[in-house]
């Protein structure tokens, strides 16, 4: 199976990036917005449990989004360190090619669809992560 191409490979390049840019205008445009929001200060006024629970509830939201979009950009960094050094195209588990498709649906991917698929369920517990009615 073919690699991904020179012209793939400035295509995704350029994607990563531009998501990177838009990462960070994201980030510092939260950490603005959350200097100004003092969701501490907002607990304090409420007068009822349900409020501060509410505050703290969306203190939360906002600490577990800044993580994700962290976490996003670390994998961007590390997709482009795979680009500068040669291996963005190959599975860090086995060594094959990832696919154009698996690429263009999620340009950080590290593995395979096998692996990837091997890597959450080892990660799960090897518990089926399929819906039950």
């Amino acid at each position: 199976m073919p690699g991904l191409s020179e012209k793939d490979l400035q295509y995704f390049k350029q994607r990563l990036q531009k998501r990177r840019e838009e990462l960070r205008a994201i980030i510092h445009a939260e950490l603005i917005s959350s200097q100004q929001e003092d969701f501490t200060k907002l607990a304090g006024e409420v007068h009822d449990a349900g409020d501060e629970s509410f505050a703290e509830l969306l203190r939360g939201i906002k600490l577990a989004t800044h993580a994700r979009e962290l976490e996003e950009v670390q994998d961007i960094e590390a997709s482009l360190e795979r680009i500068r050094n040669g291996t963005y195209g190959t599975c860090v588990e086995c060594g094959d090619h990832i696919v154009y498709e698996r690429f263009d649906a999620y340009p950080t991917a590290k593995r395979c669809i096998a692996c990837q698929t091997r890597y959450e369920t080892q990660k799960r517990g090897g518990r089926d992560a399929t819906p039950s009615l």
